[in-house]
């Protein structure tokens, strides 16, 4: 069975650094773009930043600079390296995977930044 496995979240202070990783795994032949959303309690998703399978990339204008988005496609694995962390970028973030098995959304992972 297809999946996404996140991995990286958790607490860390306000101008700090954390690396989230989302591994593809199971009947995938292919992943095309990945990416990243995030979620506040109460509200909708939304975007990050996404890559495409060639590497190109796009980001909420509100987080450019301070956060990249990468791949490794022999791995089928997204990153998200997340710098100079505020505390309003707390929030459950999910990967997510347009794959030949179909759109995968991955667990979520809580990032909590402190003041």
């Amino acid at each position: 069975q297809a999946q996404l496995v996140e991995s990286g979240g958790g607490l860390v202070q306000a101008g700090g650094s954390l690396r989230l990783s989302c591994a593809a795994s199971g009947s995938i032949f292919s992943v095309n773009a990945m990416g990243w959303f995030r979620q506040y309690p109460g509200k909708q998703r939304e975007l990050v930043a996404t890559i495409t399978q060639g590497g190109s990339r796009n980001y909420a204008a509100s987080l450019k600079g301070r956060f990249t988005i990468s791949r490794d496609n022999a791995k089928m694995t997204v990153y998200l390296q997340m710098n100079s962390l505020k505390p309003e970028d707390t929030a459950v973030y999910y990967c997510y995977a347009e794959t030949t098995s179909g759109t995968l959304w991955g667990q979520g992972t809580q990032v909590t930044v402190s003041s």
